[in-house]
């Protein structure tokens, strides 16, 4: 779920990778990177935070260079630690740096492979770290002083060889340029787009088309699964499929929840499929009711990713949809916090409730997804204080029931609301009068629709089925490990006791 961003082009691109990270900020705030590289020297600066907080004037100045690469991350498996921000560096071969969004899945025996076969050290627990230096020994072995195009491709075929999972990645060499690939599977997103200036072109790719967008590049394509494409430092590109044909799954849960509304992936619109997920949910609700003769008096969308569902799903319910509920927009996004009490604690401070559009009324909520359950219990409880007389909730994705291995931080499969319970029970647990899920095969159709060759998405967090790796029992059973809350905070406590440890040795 992190959001990265590749640039080269004629003039200074630290200011654009800036802008272009604060427009991928919802897809990761806990650190922020950014290198650039004048074709002699990379110049870095990573850190934990939001990007306007790592980034000030002095650091941007130092930031030289026509081509580079940005990064936002959310903590994977839960780590905060400031040591895996990216992007991350090896300078062998060439002095290669790379930013990188998804998961190996085995990348615990790629980092023994590095160590005992590559001769190479991997000094952080982070899987992004293993990308690159897979990457760099690939490269290494073509055994060249300035690799070309076909070099390359040769090498990022070697990481497909090697890495199982997700990942979508941007890699830049130093005096050679930059390269951006997807794994077979294209299950984490990345596009590329290009801008005329009077020497040519200039190129761009990011996680999101909105990114593209903001700064005034035009939309070329989607990096294709398996492809990569690369831009040497003078701006000409090339590109290639580096690894066999697999089925196309893309993540879906980039269209319910990851993504911003204004972004296409994969020739999808994420607002126009998530229109669709609304009219599919009132489907469902309206099933529910003898002759259709439901007793809703208003829909209320949980801000920001439910209110696109909310729309269609109002219309077609015939009823009033009003925003009951304003947003704190200097509260991060409560999903992707380190650690379960830093979420309950700032769900109150996230949202208040609007008493005149709950008071006396039967209230239909609509959110995205339900993940843990204890936020949606608070906003359901909220809405009660507020008035309501009965508090129904729709969830515009189907029951999550199993743990993400590719890329996005859920919780051990335990700690799921819907983790072996049926909707009643999870209906139960959150408070609400009625709970109205998605169907799964609704939710496909939603995003299916904005593109029909796709034949398949990556559901594993609805319906168990892991596309990608070899993902068994025993895999899922250390994820579960390694990604529940007590795990987490044991890693918080070393991590604050690392620190004061440093400060008092210095």
């Amino acid at each position: 779920m992190c959001g990265i961003v590749g640039l080269v082009c004629a003039d200074p691109v630290n200011q654009q990778i800036y802008d272009a990270l604060t427009v991928l900020q919802h897809r990761g705030q806990d650190a922020a990177g950014m290198v650039t590289s004048d074709g002699l020297r990379l110049h870095l600066r990573k850190d934990n935070g939001l990007v306007q907080d790592v980034f000030e004037q002095h650091h941007i100045n130092q930031l030289v260079g026509n081509i580079g690469i940005g990064h936002v991350r959310y903590p994977t498996a839960g780590s905060s630690s400031s040591a895996e921000a990216q992007p991350m560096y090896v300078n062998s071969p060439h002095g290669i740096t790379l930013a990188h969004n998804g998961n190996l899945t085995n990348s615990d025996d790629l980092k023994a492979d590095l160590f005992s076969e590559d001769r190479r050290h991997v000094n952080t627990g982070s899987d992004s770290e293993v990308l690159l230096n897979v990457f760099a020994h690939e490269l290494q072995m073509m055994n060249v002083d300035h690799p070309s195009a076909d070099d390359i491709f040769a090498a990022v075929a070697g990481v497909h060889r090697r890495c199982q999972g997700a990942y979508a990645a941007v890699a830049m060499i130093i005096g050679v340029g930059l390269v951006g690939f997807r794994d077979p599977h294209g299950i984490r997103p990345l596009v590329y787009g290009r801008r005329a200036n009077e020497y040519g072109w200039e190129h761009m790719m990011a996680s999101e088309s909105v990114a593209l967008d903001m700064l005034g590049f035009e939309f070329v394509a989607d990096v294709a699964p398996g492809e990569a494409v690369y831009v040497s430092d003078q701006g000409e590109i090339a590109k290639r499929r580096c690894a066999p044909a697999a089925t196309h799954t893309p993540c879906i849960f980039e269209y319910v929840y990851l993504a911003r509304p204004d972004s296409i992936l994969d020739e999808i619109s994420v607002y126009k499929s998530r229109l669709r997920m609304g009219e599919h949910l009132a489907a469902r609700i309206l099933d529910h009711y003898p002759n259709h003769d439901h007793d809703i008096d208003v829909v209320i969308p949980i801000p920001d990713t439910g209110r696109t569902a909310a729309l269609p799903l109002a219309y077609e319910l015939n009823v009033k949809y009003r925003e009951g509920f304003i947003k704190n927009r200097y509260i991060g996004r409560t999903f992707i916090m380190p650690g379960q009490q830093m979420r309950r604690k700032s769900v109150r401070q996230k949202l208040n409730a609007i008493e005149l559009e709950f008071k006396g009324k039967n209230v239909l909520l609509v959110d995205d997804s339900i993940v843990r359950g204890t936020t949606t219990r608070q906003i359901v409880q909220m809405a009660r204080e507020a008035g309501a007389r009965k508090v129904y909730l729709a969830a515009a994705a189907p029951p999550i029931r199993f743990p993400n291995v590719y890329g996005i931080d859920m919780p051990a499969a335990s700690e799921l609301v819907a983790f072996e319970r049926s909707e009643e029970e999870v209906g139960r647990i959150i408070n609400a009068d009625w709970l109205a899920y998605q169907r799964l095969e609704d939710l496909i159709e939603s995003a299916r629709e904005g593109n029909p060759a796709i034949r398949a998405f990556e559901c594993s967090v609805f319906d168990g089925d892991y596309v990608a790796g070899s993902i068994d029992q025993n895999y899922l059973a250390r994820l579960s490990a390694d990604r529940n809350d007590h795990k987490k905070r044991q890693r918080e406590r070393d991590g604050d006791r690392t620190i004061i440890e440093l400060h008092n040795h210095a």
